[in-house]
């Protein structure tokens, strides 16, 4: 069994809401992606999304996009993202890591190539936000015999058609977008997305997580009741792009979300 499904069904049988902190590597610092992955997991992350950085983040807000440009700026490419996973595993063997980006670093790398050498680095998953189920296969194709997980992604426009085709291919974890819109939005309706969260739970064979919009406890514990867990990301990227110890904020960040999860 893989970590992230390990995880998962460790959450089920205690009855815990997945909590899934996503930052961009290489921002607040090159220096500070490991350390705060460490604290993350310390603060009671069950799984960490990784961003790559892109230069033409289509489906994120300013917030992410400023950072993956400052990361950009600094040097942090996939190989530095690959090492970044390589060091974490030294000390963590145990908390997932997906990584989370777009298809153009991977294409120029190779699928198969990149599947080999993110798997060695410790990676256990990939969620691609332009990559369409259509086009799908050929990525799990590559990825599977390496034993890197493809996340897959629904969103309140997908068709009813096309959830049960994602619900059919899904692997890990189904990341639900919760609006239609980009990163960081501030315009969450729990109610709304609730609904649409129990059909798609409903024909899904793994958890379903639910991200966009939530920044806090609160919003995290009122998404939580109707997903298998939350994903937060520019909120703590905002966060820690003013901390000057990003280990400390990421920490007070993340855990009164564990505590509101756990509640």
């Amino acid at each position: 069994m893989n970590r992230i499904d390990a995880r998962f069904s460790q959450l089920r049988s205690t009855g815990r809401k997945a909590l899934v902190p996503f930052i961009t590597a290489g921002d607040p610092s090159l220096e500070a992606t490991v350390p705060v992955m460490h604290a993350l997991a310390e603060a009671g992350a069950d799984v960490i999304e990784l961003g790559v950085p892109f230069s033409d983040p289509m489906a994120d807000g300013p917030t992410i996009q400023r950072s993956s440009e400052r990361a950009i700026a600094r040097g942090a490419g996939l190989g530095y993202v690959l090492d970044c996973v390589r060091r974490f595993r030294e000390v963590d063997n145990d908390t997932p890591v997906v990584l989370m980006g777009y298809l153009n670093p991977i294409e120029i790398r190779g699928a198969e190539r990149f599947a080999r050498e993110a798997v060695e680095a410790g990676v256990d998953g990939v969620l691609l936000v332009d990559l369409p189920p259509e086009e799908a296969a050929e990525f799990r194709e590559a990825f599977a015999p390496q034993g890197l997980t493809l996340i897959l992604l629904a969103a309140p426009t997908t068709s009813d058609a096309r959830i049960a085709q994602l619900c059919a291919q899904a692997a890990g974890y189904l990341y639900y977008v919760s609006f239609a819109g980009v990163t960081g939005a501030d315009r969450l309706d729990t109610g709304e997305a609730g609904a649409r969260l129990n059909t798609i739970r409903a024909g899904s064979s793994v958890p379903v997580v639910a991200g966009f919009g939530i920044k806090d406890a609160t919003s995290a514990a009122a998404m939580a009741r109707e997903a298998d867990g939350v994903v937060v990301g520019s909120a703590l990227v905002g966060v820690l792009s003013e901390a000057s110890d990003a280990p400390a904020s990421a920490r007070r960040f993340l855990a009164p979300l564990r505590a509101a999860l756990d509640a």
